[in-house]
């Protein structure tokens, strides 16, 4: 049985991410960056693919408004979902769309969904975020313990938002995954898989810079989202979306 090294989440993209991912034997990667329509996702993901790494587009919608965001990614989307909709709303969505839905970081801050949410929302989860590489080891124990309560299955990703970060985090299915389709396939069935990372000094090194990260993300970056930059590309009243979702809007 052929098995598929995929880095699920991480959030830039390109030739020296997709050389660090190849260097680090991975097979795929799931591409989703923060506040980027679908239709550009989808053509950088194209862009960067070939026949020795799959990059699968995704989307990590936040649902809610600023100041409580729920994060939840969904692999497999046809149409654009927009941010900042009710989390019913985008999981009702994502369900029309046949998509994979999977909860990141669970529990972590005010941008995830925590046990309540995931407990009402069960059937419409395919996998919880057992491992991610910016958080700490004792939020990733809190996520398994989330999983084993729900009784879905996890994943793990690096949730790369720098270059050094990518492949440090991945899951391993223990089947073939050549497409996008195969992958919303795998997490939807259930597909058998193992959580793995690399060792050592450098890992953990690593996933500090990554954390430190949040900082910059969420000081000047988010200035210049709520004050400088105008509209949000992915703000639900964008003409993008034709104000198809205006009765699920939250901001």
């Amino acid at each position: 049985m052929d098995a598929t090294r995929v880095d699920p989440h991480v959030k830039l993209l390109n030739e020296r991410v997709v050389a660090r991912a190849k260097a680090r034997g991975l097979d795929a990667l799931v591409y989703a960056p923060h506040f980027t329509r679908l239709s550009e996702i989808r053509r950088r993901a194209e862009r960067f693919s070939d026949e020795d790494l799959l990059v699968v587009p995704a989307r990590e919608v936040f649902t809610g408004s600023w100041r409580n965001r729920q994060h939840v990614l969904a692999i497999g989307l046809s149409e654009p979902v927009p941010d900042f909709i009710s989390l019913a709303g985008a999981l009702a969505e994502f369900e029309r769309q046949d998509a994979a839905v999977l909860v990141p970081h669970p529990g972590f801050l005010n941008v995830s969904l925590n046990r309540e949410t995931i407990r009402a929302n069960v059937e419409r989860i395919d996998a919880i975020e057992t491992h991610n590489f910016k958080t700490y080891p004792q939020q990733n124990r809190r996520a398994r313990e989330l999983a084993d309560e729900a009784g879905l299955p996890g994943f793990g990703s690096s949730y790369a938002h720098l270059l050094g970060s990518v492949g440090e985090v991945w899951t391993t299915f223990d089947r073939e995954i050549g497409s996008e389709s195969d992958l919303v396939e795998a997490f939807n069935a259930g597909t058998p898989r193992r959580v793995l990372r690399r060792q050592g000094a450098r890992h953990v090194a690593r996933a500090v810079a990554e954390f430190a990260h949040l900082g910059y993300e969420n000081s000047w970056k988010k200035i210049d989202r709520l004050f400088l930059s105008g509209t949000e590309p992915t703000h639900p009243g964008h003409v993008a979306y034709d104000g198809r979702f205006e009765d699920v809007r939250e901001y």
